[in-house]
């Protein structure tokens, strides 16, 4: 039985930096790095009280060195916004967070990352900066180019300490969907971080189509069957695949019975074993690369 994720505080250029550690038991496969959306926290990716659903628990048993950041904003580093104002002070923390967590320990075949929601703006960015290039690929849910037009009516007036009327329908319905106890909120966090306003505007039309035309690692992009904060139909999904023209490879997939949390839905773990079989092949693609470059060289 691998054991519980177990909390991570380490300090990056003075700001405390939080979030949840399980680690392979022997050399890892790779490392995989999560990244929770809005109003929520590293807890998403180890549902409480659930652990099957976890995708940690899972990870780790897989042979993966698992960790969960308290994304910039959140848990410990969340007194400090004047260290988390710029996107570039963001990717700083997070890149230097994980460094500081794995410390000496084995990294394997590299880095991937898996972002839900929000938490794919920070995984896109550091995607898309020279650093990023040498990520073994990612994992994106929960986002999109186009709103659905009920949920860009409700999430106008949202904001990091405003939750409007509708907002629980739009992620968290079907409620069938999802166990009894994550409807309580068990994975939340009491704000969001307050820079998020600004992000969530900005993101469809302007920085993800931008950063995603930098991204040069494998990506695999979900969207939950019943979605219902992005479009996702057919010619949307076209034009998220369009916009992925330098990454070498790009999967659409869809999850069945699942709502917008996917990682906190019934049908959780099949969704985790689908993601860390993309996180395996793209760790075999670097395993095979390397054996042609010394066979080369």
């Amino acid at each position: 039985m691998t054991a519980a994720p177990r909390p991570r505080v380490v300090m990056v250029d003075g700001v405390p930096m939080s979030g949840l550690m399980a680690e392979a038991a022997d050399e890892p496969r790779a490392v995989v790095v999560a990244l929770h959306g809005g109003a929520s926290t590293a807890a998403y990716f180890d549902c409480p009280g659930h652990p099957r659903l976890s995708l940690l628990r899972l990870g780790a048993q897989l042979g993966f060195t698992m960790i969960a950041l308290d994304r910039p904003g959140y848990g410990s580093s969340a007194p400090y916004p004047d260290a988390l104002e710029h996107p570039e002070q963001r990717v700083a923390l997070a890149y230097g967070a994980v460094d500081a967590m794995l410390s000496e320990r084995p990294r394997g075949a590299g880095v991937f990352v898996v972002a839900h929601s929000n938490g794919c703006e920070l995984a896109l960015r550091m995607a898309a900066e020279d650093r990023g290039a040498g990520l073994l690929g990612l994992e994106l849910a929960g986002t999109g180019l186009r709103y659905q037009d009920a949920a860009l009516d409700i999430l106008r007036d949202a904001g990091p300490t405003r939750r409007p009327p509708g907002l629980r329908q739009l992620l968290w319905e079907p409620a069938d969907l999802y166990p009894a106890e994550v409807l309580t909120g068990i994975t939340n966090s009491s704000t969001g971080a307050p820079y998020e306003a600004a992000m969530v505007r900005d993101w469809p039309q302007r920085d993800f189509p931008a950063l995603a035309g930098r991204v040069r690692t494998p990506v695999r992009f979900s969207h939950a069957e019943h979605e219902r904060v992005w479009c996702s139909d057919a010619e949307a999904l076209d034009q998220i695949a369009g916009i992925f023209a330098a990454a070498p490879r790009f999967v659409i997939a869809e999850q069945a019975d699942a709502g917008h949390n996917l990682s906190l839905g019934v049908t959780a773990a099949a969704y985790h074993l689908k993601v860390l079989s993309f996180a395996e092949e793209c760790v075999t693609a670097r395993e095979r690369a390397g054996r042609v470059d010394v066979e080369v060289g």
